[in-house]
């Protein structure tokens, strides 16, 4: 297992906040140290100390290591917008380099499991041609992908699993996060996926009556990352 991840989705509200909050619960039941982290977000509110992302908290949650908010979210946008149209909105320069070094800044706090989570899916532009993945292949990091099962989930983890490889980075594990349990042909869908894609399922997470960290964390495998 790698010390460090970054957390990508098949599309927006696939639960990689959720799934990524289950895998940090799931490795400090597993006594080790963690850290989380989300360099861009839209949606935010706005709070006494300033803008405020209900990802990034819930992220902060799960982490043993406690960095200032500022660190674990160095951008945080009010609309909820793509964030390269929020930060152009903001009057802010939204590049890989402006995430980078805080993003390092993350991983050298030497965390025995660090995850950094994306925004909505795999080529979220930032600004120019720049594409919130190339943070990801600037870290050099293993991904993985939070699949959101529902009708067309294939196509898109396919697509995405594709982009993955050939932006140089391993795929190491997959979630399927049954979002749409109601799902035409379920378990031929999940099927599909395990024998499709690249790396080994960590879990598959039903729809939850009550979300919670500790839920989420009993039905991920932490052990079969590569």
């Amino acid at each position: 297992m790698n010390p460090a991840y970054f957390i990508a989705g098949t599309d927006t509200d696939v639960g990689k906040t959720t799934i990524a909050a289950g895998l940090l619960h799931a490795a400090r039941l597993a006594g080790l140290s963690t850290l989380g982290a989300k360099p861009v977000a839209s949606g935010c509110e706005l709070s006494s100390k300033g803008l405020r992302n209900a990802d990034a908290m819930a992220l902060i949650a799960e982490s043993s290591l406690k960095l200032p908010y500022e660190q674990v979210n160095p951008f945080a946008f009010e609309p909820a917008i793509a964030p390269h149209l929020a930060a152009r909105e903001a009057g802010v320069a939204l590049s890989v380099q402006a995430l980078l070094t805080p993003m390092r800044e993350v991983l050298a706090n030497g965390a025995d499991f660090t995850l950094i989570e994306g925004a909505g899916g795999w080529r979220v532009p930032l600004s120019g041609q720049a594409n919130l993945s190339d943070l990801a292949v600037a870290l050099k990091l293993p991904v993985i992908l939070v699949v959101g099962v529902r009708l067309g989930c294939i196509n898109h983890a396919l697509l995405t699993a594709e982009a993955i490889a050939r932006d140089g980075l391993q795929l190491a594990g997959w979630v399927a996060n049954i979002v749409e349990p109601r799902t035409s042909r379920l378990e031929e869908n999940l099927a599909s996926l395990a024998e499709r894609l690249p790396a080994p399922c960590l879990g598959r997470v039903p729809k939850l009556k009550q979300v919670s960290a500790q839920a989420v964390a009993a039905y991920l495998q932490l052990d079969l990352l590569d």
